[in-house]
């Protein structure tokens, strides 16, 4: 839920010694290292870049920045490029790729230990400490209260709900091909729902009318009547979404127009790593241990809309007082999904799209 910006832009250019015994004494170059990420990133003019920039003046490391697309391209990408990689450290592979990125061997070991003091149930998912995690959120239904209340019609409390006839033609989702929210919503429903019930599940929610979007943009703010202003007043988005509302309103408001269902949440948990075979290990190492500090961190929350790994950081009063966090959100192993996301994503397309 970030704006895109131009796919490169160099943060900072370090700090340069000058040699005081002559004129012409060569300048010390400073380092420079590349962060490879996903097309949602901010590239530029933002809190996030200023944070960055503080890191190049303290350290004297340059930080440029590579967008190189969405998640899934990010790592084929990357995957191509082991042990010649086309930069330093990788922000934002996340919990449905992780499998598969640690298995092509795309990240080292940083040069020092980094993240031992984010939470065990994150790190746990790469216990060797190959990936770090940075940030979490979760993908769930969200409901315009104003279109309900309206209708007289009681929100859907579960995935259950949404293919009642209550709730017919009132939902839009992803396309789990091309969108991560998409994915992260058939995960909760295969989840819910197990290998044999997954295909009926869905089947039904086609019969109920469910509209399907390419991406998460054509649904929020093209189908859904909340930000959209059209006819569907469900729709998958994120946990951080209602927060959202509240803090890009116009005019002002100090209420969030939408919520969320919690119990149709997937949980995504974001990484970082040092990119296996880079040039600058000492370099990334620092860059990696700042991402998940205090300082970094504190930037995430109204910049990407996803909260902070780092649990010292402090969350916006927003965050604090619309965004949701349910006590046990949705999941699928890794390895799991990394072995049948083409198969399921398939097998959806059949059912759903014909």
């Amino acid at each position: 839920m970030t704006m895109k910006t131009p796919a490169c832009a160099i943060f900072a250019v370090g700090l340069l010694a000058t040699a005081c015994s002559s004129d012409d004494a060569p300048t010390a170059e400073p380092a420079a290292i590349t962060l490879v990420t996903y097309d949602s990133f901010p590239d530029a003019e933002t809190s996030m870049n200023e944070a960055l920039e503080a890191f190049s003046t303290e350290t004297g490391i340059a930080v440029e920045i590579l967008v190189a697309g969405d998640t899934g391209t990010m790592l084929s990408k990357a995957a191509l490029t082991v042990g010649n990689p086309e930069g330093d450290v990788m922000w934002g592979i996340d919990n449905t790729f992780l499998s598969r990125a640690l298995n092509e061997g795309i990240f080292e070991p940083a040069a020092t230990p980094v993240g031992a003091k984010l939470p065990a149930a994150f790190t746990q998912l790469s216990p060797d400490g190959l990936a770090v995690p940075v940030d979490f959120g979760d993908v769930c239904i969200n409901y315009d209260l104003a279109w309900f209340a309206d209708a007289g019609i009681e929100p859907p409390t579960s995935l259950t709900d949404l293919i009642d006839p209550t709730y017919s033609d009132l939902l839009a989702v992803q396309n789990p091909a091309t969108s991560s929210p998409g994915l992260a919503f058939l995960l909760a429903t295969i989840d819910e729902f197990g290998d044999d019930g997954w295909q009926g599940y869905w089947t039904a929610l086609r019969e109920n009318g469910v509209q399907v979007l390419d991406g998460w943009t054509e649904s929020y703010y093209g189908s859904f009547t909340g930000a959209g202003g059209s006819d569907r007043p469900l729709v998958v988005s994120y946990g951080s979404s209602p927060p959202a509302e509240v803090i890009f309103a116009e005019p002002a408001r100090n209420d969030a127009p939408t919520a969320v269902v919690e119990s149709t949440c997937f949980r995504q948990i974001e990484f970082a790593g040092v990119l296996a075979g880079t040039e600058h290990p000492d370099e990334a190492a620092q860059l990696l241990d700042f991402l998940v500090g205090d300082t970094f961190q504190a930037e995430l929350a109204l910049n990407l809309f996803v909260y902070p790994s780092n649990p010292a950081v402090e969350l916006p009063q927003e965050f604090i007082d619309f965004a949701v966090v349910p006590e046990s959100s949705r999941s699928v192993e890794s390895e799991r999904i990394d072995a049948n996301r083409s198969d399921w994503i398939d097998t959806w397309t059949s059912l759903v799209l014909g």
